[in-house]
């Protein structure tokens, strides 16, 4: 999306703004979970729901049940097994820098018990 495209969006009113926000992020949402064909980088996605955040904050009002903003992508596609895992899987969340990462691995170490060496990603 160009610039001045981001302009003209922002210029429309709140809610129709958040309503193509969701229909866009679903779209994407299908493509990536379902069909394990996205089309668009991560970090557009982000930039696409970290606004529909932004306008829920501002507008409490347009917060909806079926916001993507409230649930978490979709089922996992068949395909992929079913895995047990010695310790708790950890999000690593949103992250764009050395110390998120840092922090992140931090936790790994904690919540294990275990030294630099053994943690491979």
């Amino acid at each position: 999306m160009s610039p001045a495209s981001d302009k003209a969006e922002n210029r429309r009113p709140p809610a129709d703004e958040v309503t193509g926000l969701r229909r866009k992020i679903q779209h994407h949402n299908y493509r990536y979970y379902v069909l394990d064909d996205p089309e668009i980088s991560d970090a557009e996605y982000d930039r696409l729901f970290d606004r529909l955040l932004e306008l829920e904050r501002q507008h409490p009002d347009l917060v909806t049940p079926d916001s993507p903003t409230q649930r978490v992508g979709a089922p996992p596609l068949d395909r992929f097994p079913a895995a047990r895992h010695r310790l708790p899987m950890l999000s690593l969340g949103k992250t764009n820098d050395e110390e998120g990462f840092r922090d992140f691995h931090r936790r790994v170490r904690q919540l294990g018990g275990i030294d630099d060496g053994e943690v491979e990603y």
